[in-house]
């Protein structure tokens, strides 16, 4: 007797988007150029190493690497093990820098400081774990209910919780840069995840009643009173806290097209913009860089999302979250960088991600490109 059977199922994988990581990469090694462009001038004058803040820039972008290739390969059971172990350990160490183990740098307890003269933001990994998270836990439901059904109340609860419960971390260190960026990409999840828009805005609502509230008993803290303030005034306080802004729009605007060249910068090189190679390292593309090389990183960063969210767009359920997550983390605080160093958002002291200095920021953002290059191998 004869038996009929059907021809084997051929699996086919193909590669990641090979532009995710261009792009990436390119911002990355922008970044090691303009961390070193924006320190060796300070460094030499106290007679230390002109590399020495590069050095360690490199390194991070090594470790980065190394952690995107370790996301990349982990599969979805594995991957819920990382996203709770991670979630717990971001809970506990954003508790931690509230105690006398913190550290605290312009106006924020952000820090832990470890051996070697590092230092770990919990909030960097906070934002990758709550993402990875959220897709995980709204996207169970695929085959249950079917997969273009709204979300079941308890996930989305589940969500909400644990996104608060950062979110609440945040702001008693105060962070509220890394907040908002955090918020913004769980939006973005459990909007694609079919959340129903009504509950969306009533979540809008309730953030901007709940900020309005806490500047009228006086939650915030003054510098972020005066942050604000600065914004809305940008010339009322010149000397004091608008004077980063300040400095940066002046270097920006000394670039022209082309650019002072690189380590020519008479700004950034002469140390007028404070925090220039974290927060305000933009002003030093702009001012090196010029437009060419500001448009540049922008283009980049563009580029990035586009195929991230290309990515998205051909995935499963769960990948589909979960490039949507990290895609708006990125946009969102890449957006509340570039806003602050060209004067049109307050400061609020989060990182350019890929490109500023900051061994936490850039593993994190690199943990989010791995993530991404997994999404887009299903395309």
């Amino acid at each position: 007797m004869t038996v009929l059977t059907s021809p084997p199922r051929v699996v086919t994988t193909r590669r990641f988007d090979v532009w995710i990581l261009i792009a990436a990469a390119s911002l990355s090694l922008i970044g090691v150029a303009m961390v070193y462009s924006t320190t060796w001038g300070r460094l030499v004058a106290d007679g230390d190493p002109p590399g020495y803040f590069a050095i360690r820039q490199g390194l991070f972008l090594v470790l980065g690497v190394m952690a995107a290739w370790v996301v990349y390969r982990l599969d979805r059971p594995r991957l819920m093990a990382l996203a709770i172990g991670g979630y717990a350990l971001s809970l506990l160490g954003l508790l931690a820098v509230l105690t006398p183990l913190g550290t605290t740098i312009n106006g924020t307890r952000a820090w832990l400081t470890l051996p070697g003269g590092f230092t770990l933001q919990p909030a960097e990994f906070a934002k990758v774990f709550v993402v990875l998270l959220a897709a995980l836990w709204l996207s169970d439901r695929a085959g249950v209910h079917g997969g273009d059904d709204p979300p079941e109340p308890r996930a989305v609860l589940a969500v909400l919780a644990a996104t608060g419960a950062v979110v609440g971390l945040l702001m008693l260190q105060p962070d509220l840069g890394s907040a908002l960026v955090t918020l913004a990409a769980v939006l973005g999840v459990l909007f694609v995840a079919g959340v129903r828009r009504r509950f969306l805005v009533l979540l809008l609502a309730s953030g901007v009643v709940v900020a309005v509230l806490a500047y009228v008993v006086g939650a915030l803290d003054a510098y972020q009173v005066a942050r604000f303030t600065a914004f809305l005034d940008p010339a009322g306080d010149p000397q004091g806290v608008g004077y980063n802004v300040q400095q940066a729009l002046i270097a920006i605007g000394t670039g022209g097209v082309t650019g002072q060249g690189l380590l020519e910068g008479a700004h950034t090189q002469g140390a007028f913009v404070p925090y220039q190679y974290t927060d305000f390292i933009y002003s030093a593309v702009g001012e090196e860089l010029g437009m060419i090389g500001g448009v540049l990183v922008i283009g980049l960063f563009v580029l990035l999302l586009q195929r991230g969210l290309l990515a998205a767009t051909h995935a499963d359920p769960f990948g589909t979250l979960l490039a949507t997550g990290i895609v708006c983390w990125l946009a969102a605080q890449g957006f509340e960088n570039l806003g602050m160093n060209v004067g049109l958002l307050p400061v609020t002291g989060v990182p350019l991600p890929l490109v500023s200095y900051g061994g936490s920021s850039v593993i994190a953002a690199w943990m989010g490109v791995g993530l991404l290059l997994k999404v887009s191998r299903r395309v």
